[in-house]
């Protein structure tokens, strides 16, 4: 597949205190920002609703969720891996998105990422 023309997707999951929920909304809304201004087509942030608990396998065990947290799917929209690959060596170096790994509202070791050509949309 031609990756210069199949739009390309970012997915994260992490878990986050659910007492950060409106910091890590601000601190998503910041992002979203510069990965728009960067190329990013849509920007998604979801917070658990409706998140059972697997036997073997579940997003909560997948970031190792507390008691006190919630579970966050996410993904990034873009035209093409192409353009993801530019903007995220830009978004990397952005000095608005750094941050000490400390005022972050949820443990970035935790964070599962991955990028994905898009194979169907409907």
């Amino acid at each position: 597949m031609n990756t210069t023309t199949t739009p390309y997707v970012d997915g994260f999951i992490a878990a986050v205190p659910t007492a950060n929920k409106s910091e890590f909304i601000e601190h998503a809304r910041a992002a979203a920002e510069v990965f728009k201004e960067f190329g990013a087509q849509r920007v998604v942030e979801s917070w658990e609703d409706d998140v059972p608990e697997g036997e073997v396998t579940s997003f909560s065990m997948a970031v190792k969720r507390k008691d006190d947290e919630s579970v966050v799917f996410s993904w990034i929209e873009w035209l093409s891996k192409a353009i993801r690959d530019v903007a995220m060596q830009k978004v990397m170096e952005d000095p608005r998105l750094q941050m000490d790994v400390s005022s972050m509202p949820f443990d970035g070791k935790r964070l599962i990422y991955g990028g994905f050509e898009s194979i169907m949309t409907m």
